[in-house]
């Protein structure tokens, strides 16, 4: 089992840039695929942005090239460095692990806010 919380959310004008973390405890992450995950208001949830235990990463083609995924190991923590943001990446954003030998994401965090303003 792993816990997850992410920080890093608030409030930015458009074409600022934030930096969302996802501390996870209880279990490396170095067993798990990890993700970003969002939802805006009256839509369903979306991924974002994946990395694999192996560090492969994968993006939604609506973020490519504005935002980040990483990880370290060694903090055990997750990161999404988003860029060039715009009023249409407003949501509730989440990050989610999924052991490698699960078949879905299964462990989620609650949530950080990102509100982008023009």
């Amino acid at each position: 089992q792993v816990q997850l919380v992410e920080s890093g959310g608030g409030s930015v004008q458009t074409g600022g840039s934030l930096r969302l973390s996802c501390a996870a405890s209880g279990d490396s992450i170095s067993w798990y695929d990890m993700g970003w995950f969002r939802q805006a208001e009256g839509k369903e949830r979306e991924g974002v942005a994946f990395i694999d235990s192996d560090a492969t990463t994968s993006y939604s083609d609506i973020v490519k090239g504005r935002f980040t995924i990483s990880k370290d190991t060694a903090k055990n923590t997750l990161y999404l460095q988003m860029s060039s943001l715009k009023p249409e990446d407003t949501a509730m954003y989440y990050c989610a692990a999924r052991h490698r030998w699960a078949a879905t994401f299964n462990y989620w965090g609650q949530g950080t806010q990102v509100t982008v303003s023009s």
